[in-house]
């Protein structure tokens, strides 16, 4: 069977259905990103000061300490798989678009790769591999992206009309 385009296919009811899980999931994982802009882990300095803290700036206008190895865990693990849970989901949505095999491999496997290298990347830089700073934030704007694209595309494709080929 070709699955190619079946989210064109669903009746309507099941496509806003779709379009509200992905609508409330984009609200969320924005939301994320609007804690992280707070607390100044935009920037690759500000990403070391947040894990490892500032305590010799003394001129810092927040005071930061460097977090214990309970709180790396626990950032580590509930990321991981909580991400892990939203690209699957999401992903799983982009296999039934009317996508190129090749766009859609990309947009469901490449997320999974970002969180290991942007939560693995902030557990390395907790432990003072500093340069990991730039793989965190490179792999972030790529989760993004992949996350906002993918959302976009499935949120289009609900909107098309069936082909008669499905």
């Amino acid at each position: 069977m070709n699955y190619n385009g079946l989210l064109t296919a669903f009746p309507r009811e099941i496509k806003y259905f779709i379009a509200a899980f992905v609508l409330i999931l984009s609200i969320g994982f924005f939301t994320g990103l609007l804690f992280v802009s707070q607390t100044s882990t935009t920037s690759p300095d500000g990403i070391v000061e947040n894990y490892i803290g500032n305590e010799e700036d003394e001129f810092a206008k927040v005071m930061k300490f460097k977090k214990s190895e309970r709180e790396m865990l626990t950032i580590v693990h509930t990321h991981i798989l909580s991400m892990s849970f939203i690209f699957f989901l999401l992903g799983g949505l982009v296999w039934l678009t009317k996508l190129s095999k090749k766009l859609k491999l990309f947009l469901t496997v490449e997320p999974f790769l970002s969180v290991l290298l942007t939560f693995g990347g902030i557990y390395f830089i907790w432990k003072g591999v500093l340069w990991m700073k730039y793989v965190v934030i490179f792999s972030g704007l790529l989760m993004t992206a992949t996350f906002t694209l993918s959302a976009i595309l499935v949120l289009y494709h609900l909107t098309l009309k069936p082909s008669g080929r499905e």
